[in-house]
């Protein structure tokens, strides 16, 4: 019981002092931009919430802007889970089997270090310009951040475990599912969550390139109209999206991997 009050207590502090840091940024932000000369070249956040919350009913293009993050969320969610998959694949087959570490291993450092936004007008090239080029930059982001993850993971399975595993006559494909990818799954997961916030990044700047509709394209029609409160307002919404994201993956990783957490 007083371990939980504590928590509780510890939670109130945490959201007292986030909240004390937002009202001094955008207390900040209002008096810099209506004192001083940065007003000239940047809205003042009344300005962008305004817009924001207007844009709920308002549509931007053909969609409120609700309608757009939504858009490119699920631009994310399908794109993210196929690197997910693939990537826990990939890491899982290195770790285990040394014919494909040493054919596959070198392909991918070569590639890991590519910045996803590089890829785009390649994607473009080859997909079009519909849906697929999104997809495979926002796949690419969750896979290669995954995909390193799990193969280290895996690979720093303790092996002494494993021989003993093996000695009670457990078999390689029992090894894998009760014993590599449970000891694999927090760094797996740290994987994800950077996976996601790379896909994410991905999606803004794909349809901030070739799309009509999602935020990157809210922020990219707001450059073309210097319309600067628009450009903020769907920074805004990346931000907010991405901590919810984020918000999420951490607390799926809580419930998931509850036996991990340190005790207080």
């Amino acid at each position: 019981m007083e371990k939980l009050k504590l928590e509780v207590r510890h939670n109130f502090i945490v959201i007292e002092y986030a909240l004390i840091a937002i009202v001094g940024f955008l207390g900040i932000w209002y008096l810099t931009t209506t004192f001083t000369n940065i007003g000239k070249l940047v809205p003042n956040p009344i300005q962008v919430l305004t817009f924001f919350f207007r844009s709920f009913v308002v549509p931007i293009g053909g969609n409120t802007i609700q309608e757009h993050a939504l858009i490119s969320l699920g631009r994310v969610l399908i794109g993210y889970s196929v690197g997910v998959a693939l990537g826990i694949a990939s890491g899982i087959g290195m770790a285990r089997s040394m014919l494909f570490e040493a054919i596959f291993k070198p392909l991918f450092e070569v590639i890991r270090p590519i910045p996803t936004i590089a890829w785009i007008p390649l994607a473009i090239l080859w997909f079009g310009i519909g849906e697929m080029p999104k997809y495979f930059i926002i796949f690419y982001g969750a896979y290669a951040n995954v995909t390193i993850n799990t193969y280290a993971a895996a690979k720093s399975v303790n092996p002494t475990l494993l021989g003993a595993a093996r000695m009670l006559g457990m078999k390689e494909e029992d090894l894998l599912l009760h014993i590599v990818l449970p000891s694999s799954i927090p760094q797996i997961f740290a994987g994800m969550q950077s996976g996601l916030s790379a896909s994410w990044m991905g999606v803004i700047a794909a349809e901030m390139v070739k799309s009509n509709n999602g935020i990157g394209w809210v922020i990219i029609m707001g450059q073309e109209s210097a319309n600067t409160v628009q450009i903020l307002a769907g920074m805004l919404v990346i931000a907010i999206m991405g901590f919810l994201m984020a918000t999420g993956m951490r607390i799926l990783e809580g419930r998931l991997c509850s036996w991990n957490q340190k005790k207080i």
